[in-house]
């Protein structure tokens, strides 16, 4: 019986099986690098809010410390939202006639809390604790990024659950002395490779096994 298909066929066969392979593999790995990338996390993108609140004037130029605004931060798991009142603490002395600061008058004159655009927004599927994470020694610029030096607040990180594991894996890295937690100006000490070692004991941080434990986030 005469041979159907030619000798090329078995070359041309394999090239489509590795073609497809290569085709699948390179489809998945940019889907991956797009679900890391700025443009669906995003990672400093700045959102549009009611009133321009500049971090950068208020905390690195007025020396405002961050728990005067977000006092709830060391106590509960959610780090709130100043309410209208911190905000006229100041201005109803500072610029208080000023037009861009109009809604925040409104709000505290009709009783209205203002609709901030919220950036740092985890899935209601995640359980995130400020306080323990404040406790524990981890600063405010290791999640918010260098908040101090943002006229608009932006994502500092991605937030997503790879990032989160980096830190839980290897809390080390990022824990500092309590006291230095709303520090944005902190640097780590240099020459002392066991320095993050001594905190994470000092400060009684469990282990990877219990911090990577699904339960630790999701409940």
């Amino acid at each position: 019986m005469a041979q159907i298909f030619h000798h090329s066929f078995n070359t041309l066969s394999k090239l489509s099986i590795l073609f497809a392979v290569l085709a699948g593999g390179g489809g998945v790995a940019m889907i991956m690098a797009f679900e890391r990338s700025p443009m669906r996390t995003n990672e400093g993108v700045v959102y549009e809010q009611p009133v321009p609140f500049s971090h950068d004037h208020h905390t690195a130029a007025l020396g405002i410390d961050c728990r005067y605004c977000h006092y709830t931060v060391e106590k509960t798991a959610f780090a709130n939202i100043p309410p209208t009142e911190v905000c006229m603490n100041c201005h109803k002395e500072i610029w208080k006639d000023s037009p861009m600061l109009e809604p925040v008058r409104a709000s505290f004159r009709d009783n209205e809390p203002i609709r901030w655009n919220r950036v740092h927004d985890l899935p209601d599927f995640v359980y995130f604790d400020h306080s323990i994470h404040v406790a524990k020694g981890v600063g405010c610029a290791s999640c918010h990024g260098a908040v101090n030096k943002m006229p608009l607040i932006a994502r500092g990180a991605s937030l997503q659950m790879r990032w989160c594991l980096d830190c839980h894996r290897d809390p080390a890295r990022q824990v500092r002395p309590p006291e230095e937690v709303v520090n944005m100006d902190w640097v780590r000490p240099a020459g002392d490779p066991e320095y993050g070692a001594r905190l994470v004991a000092e400060a009684g941080i469990e282990g990877p096994r219990r911090l990577t434990s699904c339960s630790t986030c999701h409940r």
